[in-house]
């Protein structure tokens, strides 16, 4: 998956400049209420598409995009979202003498992806509120970290790369978009951009600012919010000037707006790839089906069936 680079993709040259900010940023502290009952017991993050939960496509995404280490925002209680990534040695012992090869290579992958470990988020204060605790755990040379939401499959891998590209030419913080018919419009952050007339990349806007769930007659553009975000140390700044909005919660739109009316650089890369949605149960039921399609041994006998299926209606 990650190893596909969209067609469409054509850089802001910048020679020698890294991939992406060395440490990527996972929140995962919600409470999943959405897939209630299951997520009860078992964590939306853990959730299988096909047989590997979207944790762990979204940790892939940030490693083969260059950063080398994972900090995953979790709530008290919520620690099997982490546990996922440490080695299990009896498991791993009873594959092999087992002769299990091809389980014991998925048990290893996760462990063997990048540095992984939690930063506790003690109460649900909101998305900017779980970005902000994370700049204690920054080193003092990290001028930028990189957020990828897990309800947010974002395919083929390559978006990351030209989000850094484009923050090494122009500074400032990079967010990805999707563009999003009119009458879908209504359920996004939806972005006000403007061309840049020097972009080689015609998908690299600048941000004028975000106008969250409009109607679609009052919507700035079709460009949406798509989970992946580089974000320039100013953010915490910023998030600790802005006010708390509905339910007390920070929001890190309300941020980065902030970090626009000041002058702050910020720019959209518009990603003209495949976005799923893991975060309600009609999104995973996509991503499981368009995930299993591609693979080879359950890919063929899913679309036979699908298409018998389909013919009953």
């Amino acid at each position: 998956m990650n190893d596909m680079m969209p067609s469409w993709v054509e850089y802001e040259s910048v020679p020698n400049t890294p991939p992406i900010p060395r440490t990527a940023i996972v929140p995962a502290a919600g409470l999943g209420t959405r897939f209630l009952p299951v997520t009860k017991t078992v964590p939306k993050e853990l959730l299988p598409v096909v047989d590997t939960p979207g944790i762990e496509l979204v940790a892939e995404e940030a490693k083969s995009a260059g950063a080398e280490r994972l900090l995953i925002i979790t709530s008290p209680g919520k620690d099997g979202v982490v546990a996922h990534f440490v080695e299990d040695l009896v498991l791993e012992s009873t594959l092999e003498s087992r002769g299990k090869a091809a389980m014991l290579a998925k048990v290893r992958k996760a462990p063997n992806l990048m540095e992984v470990s939690a930063v506790v988020q003690n109460e649900p204060k909101g998305l900017g509120h779980a970005v902000g605790i994370v700049e204690a755990e920054l080193d003092d040379d990290e001028d930028a970290v990189a957020v990828l939401l897990p309800d947010d499959l974002v395919l083929p891998g390559g978006v990351l790369e030209v989000m850094a590209r484009t923050r090494a030419k122009r500074g400032g913080t990079v967010l990805c978009a999707i563009e999003v018919p009119d009458d879908k419009i209504s359920a996004y952050g939806v972005f006000d951009v403007e061309p840049l007339p020097d972009a080689a990349n015609p998908n690299v806007m600048k941000l004028k600012g975000m106008v969250e769930k409009p109607n679609a007659e009052d919507a700035p553009s079709n460009y949406a919010a798509a989970g992946r975000y580089i974000l320039d140390r100013a953010i915490f700044d910023a998030l600790r000037r802005i006010e708390p909005g509905a339910g007390g919660e920070l929001q890190l739109t309300d941020a980065i707006a902030l970090l626009i009316e000041e002058g702050h650089p910020v720019h959209v890369v518009v990603h003209r790839g495949t976005r799923h949605d893991l975060g309600n149960p009609g999104g995973y039921i996509k991503a499981c089906v368009d995930f299993a399609l591609v693979r080879n041994d359950y890919g063929p006998e899913l679309r036979e069936w699908l298409e018998a299926r389909l013919k009953q209606d």
